[in-house]
């Protein structure tokens, strides 16, 4: 057909518009097809499911001719395969082709496919690198949604290089596949480090309120004004600067402990200052009686002692005495230390 196509055909009507662009394509295909061997065989027989039955005077002539043709085509422009030099037999070369396509199988060959694997695995490495590098640069400890942002806006990125560099559709997803597993893999280890950072940091910070706490519990002269100060200081420190994953446990722990050094301190406040009461009365009965002998200082004196003595043990528990308004007044010369 195409052999046919190539002569320009005589039009004589040149009434036709279309008859210049048909000549031109075949002028074109007649500079393409000059050296062209090739040829088309015709339909041998009619039957064809018996072809292989029948003879060559069964055949049609034509393709009897053309087909001896070919044969002898194919044998003009055939040469000897030379490997490393030696000209391969028949056998030989089948040989060499069973050689070749099971290295082929087994992928020691490169193929098409196994060089664009290989070229998109580099640009894998660098993308993973990419995102490496950009996470790298966070300090840690953060919070969890901090974290989370930093990767998908690292991923993206790295997403976006791997799509202007890599090469082949089919083999693309795959690798798209390989990228994003090997970034969660690397997001993981920064997750289980920004943990413990937190922690880390978040304990310090425990541990130093704790500190804090024993020493108030531990002043010669108890102040509520101080204490109350040291757990609001220790409670905005801890706010401030404990972040991560780890803040929500720390601040359970820190908010028990700290209830329990308030209860304790607060016991130890009011006995303390019930002895002292008592230590008091005692040395007014001895300066009204002995220093300055003043008989109403004396019998005011020995009114407190018999009070907190007796009164309270028949009327209040010690603990109840605490809670009574009347108890309250004695607390006024803290507030002095308050306002210090």
């Amino acid at each position: 057909m195409v052999r046919d196509f190539r002569v320009p055909f005589p039009f004589f009507n040149r009434c036709n518009k279309n008859i210049d662009q048909v000549n031109r394509i075949r002028d074109s295909l007649a500079i393409m097809s000059d050296n062209s061997t090739a040829f088309s065989l015709p339909q041998p027989h009619l039957m064809r499911t018996k072809l292989c039955d029948l003879k060559d005077e069964d055949l049609d002539p034509t393709y009897v001719a053309r087909r001896d043709q070919l044969k002898t085509l194919v044998a003009s422009i055939l040469r000897p395969k030379i490997v490393q030099g030696k000209a391969l037999n028949g056998k030989e070369f089948i040989s060499f082709l069973e050689q070749i396509l099971d290295a082929l199988n087994k992928g020691e060959i490169p193929s098409t496919g196994s060089l664009v694997e290989i070229s998109n695995k580099d640009i894998v490495e660098r993308c993973v690198k990419l995102y490496n590098e950009k996470m790298v640069k966070l300090r840690l400890p953060m919070t969890e949604e901090y974290l989370q942002s930093a990767h998908e806006t690292a991923h993206n990125e790295a997403i976006k290089a791997f799509d202007a560099q890599h090469f082949g559709r089919q083999h693309a997803q795959k690798s798209v596949d390989q990228l994003d597993e090997q970034m969660q893999e690397v997001y993981k280890n920064f997750v289980l480090a920004n943990e413990y950072q937190s922690s880390k940091l978040c304990e310090a910070l425990y541990t130093k309120c704790e500190d804090d706490m024993d020493h108030l519990q531990a002043l010669r002269l108890p102040s509520m004004a101080k204490f109350n100060a040291g757990l609001v200081y220790c409670n905005q420190s801890f706010e401030h600067q404990c972040v991560g994953p780890s803040k929500q446990n720390y601040e359970q722990r820190l908010t028990k402990m700290m209830g329990k050094a308030r209860s304790l301190f607060i016991k130890e406040y009011n006995n303390r200052l019930f002895s002292w009461l008592v230590a008091f009365s005692l040395v007014m009965v001895v300066v009204g009686r002995f220093i300055i002998k003043f008989i109403l200082l004396e019998m005011a004196a020995w009114t407190l002692f018999i009070f907190l003595e007796t009164y309270t043990r028949m009327f209040w528990t010690a603990e109840s005495l605490f809670y009574n308004p009347v108890w309250h007044l004695f607390h006024r010369w803290d507030l002095g230390d308050c306002c210090v």
